[in-house]
């Protein structure tokens, strides 16, 4: 893979061979974010999990203390008074049964988060094979499946982001932008290590956490020391 001066100028800032403290590491992901947009600044986390075991499937959700620096497009399926209470909490779109055709045949997809009532789901079912592989469909662990969509709306309003397994054993989540402070990105990361340290599956042998890397959307890898999870 070719990269380009900026990618190389930025790669130069970061010693391969260390492992940084996490303070260390995010102030290189601010510093090498050179694009002309506020990057993304992402962490990667390889687990000593077995995700073919249903018992080390990793998956929950947690709200950022400072958010995601993203704004996030909730649709929500409800019905009776659960459409009021949804379009209230500010859910961008509400719908049932008629939002069905629009994303199946229409490939209607303006949305980065999908919250539906336990009543729903036989609705949403229906959609498995559409928002499955994007990883939108709604889950009672993720708290998208729940009967309080005000409170649902609100956390994800407010900075939830949601972790699980990729078929390769990690976990790769957004914490934050370019432009937040040092501060606010540690406080994020510092966070997100926390639920995922509590979600070890009690049946694993072994290392948990194999290595944790910070980039930014177009910088280089920069890799955490894992000591001390």
């Amino acid at each position: 893979m070719k990269h380009g001066k900026k990618y190389k100028e930025a790669a130069k800032l970061v010693d391969r061979t260390t492992f940084y403290e996490i303070e260390d590491a995010v102030a290189l992901a601010k510093k090498t974010a050179s694009a002309k947009f506020d990057e993304t600044v992402e962490v990667h986390i390889r687990t000593g999990c077995d995700g073919r075991h249903a018992e080390q499937q990793i998956r929950g959700a947690v709200v950022l203390p400072n958010g995601t620096g993203k704004t996030v497009r909730v649709l929500v399926f409800a019905k009776g008074d659960k459409v009021a209470e949804a379009e209230a909490a500010g859910a961008d779109y509400v719908g049932g049964d008629e939002l069905i055709p629009k994303i199946q045949n229409d490939g209607w997809l303006d949305f980065d988060v999908v919250v539906a009532t336990p009543d729903m789901m036989g609705v949403v079912g229906r959609l498995g094979k559409v928002l499955g592989p994007k990883g939108l469909m709604p889950n009672p662990k993720a708290g998208t499946v729940t009967m309080d969509v005000t409170k649902a709306i609100n956390d994800i309003k407010a900075g939830k982001i949601e972790y699980r397994l990729d078929k390769t054993n990690i976990i790769h989540c957004p914490i934050g932008k370019a432009s937040f402070t040092e501060e606010q990105l540690k406080q994020n990361l510092d966070t997100l290590l926390g639920a995922i340290v509590k979600a070890r599956p009690s049946s694993l042998k072994g290392q948990f956490l194999k290595s944790i890397t910070l980039a930014s959307t177009m910088g280089p890898g920069i890799k955490i020391n894992v000591a001390k999870y």
